[in-house]
């Protein structure tokens, strides 16, 4: 099922035939670099089953996101309610991952901005945040791009690696309505 159009992409729910090229792109170093380790193609399975029943549950999900040129699935963009408890829960988490060669093209940006207004807009909500480790720039910089700010006070040590863990320390990033920057959406299903 189709959630959102851009200008270029699409984010939907996930399919059938999303599991290998998900289980593919989860494989790069590049883009596993900021990510405890790679994912199984059980995993990949997992993954995908409990996203789109996080989408019947909430009305929102990472959803399969895909070149609307060629309906190539690039990954995933979109929201998630956090499962684990932190300062900062509960909250629900603005996230991307693309295929490493569909970087740099403003997919996330573009995806995750339009993500942002739906959340706000059609589901109600009055934050989103999001997180990552503070060498990720890439992702930092979508983050300030689609108008989040910094949480100086909200960094923290992910609950779900140990403390001493490299890739324990995040930061963290959020948004409030008033601070969304819009984004004309093609369509809203």
């Amino acid at each position: 099922m189709i959630i959102l159009e851009t200008e270029r992409l699409r984010l939907r729910t996930w399919k059938e035939s999303d599991k290998t090229p998900y289980f593919q792109l989860n494989q790069d170093p590049k883009v596993t670099e900021f990510l405890p380790r790679s994912i199984t193609q059980d995993e990949a399975t997992q993954f995908i089953n409990r996203t789109n029943s996080h989408q019947e549950r909430y009305g929102y999900s990472l959803w399969a996101t895909e070149l609307r040129a060629s309906n190539q699935l690039i990954g995933f963009i979109g929201l998630t309610t956090i499962e684990w408890e932190a300062p900062f829960t509960p909250a629900v988490e603005i996230g991307w991952r693309l295929a490493s060669p569909f970087w740099e093209n403003g997919y996330a940006t573009e995806g995750a901005k339009a993500t942002l207004n739906y959340g706000f807009n059609h589901c109600s909500l009055t934050k989103i945040i999001s997180f990552t480790v503070p060498a990720n720039k890439r992702s930092i910089r979508v983050m300030e791009k689609i108008g989040m700010k910094r949480d100086f006070q909200g960094d923290f040590l992910h609950p779900k690696l140990a403390t001493t863990h490299p890739l324990a320390p995040h930061v963290l990033y959020k948004a409030t309505q008033e601070r969304v920057i819009h984004v004309k959406l093609f369509a809203v299903i």
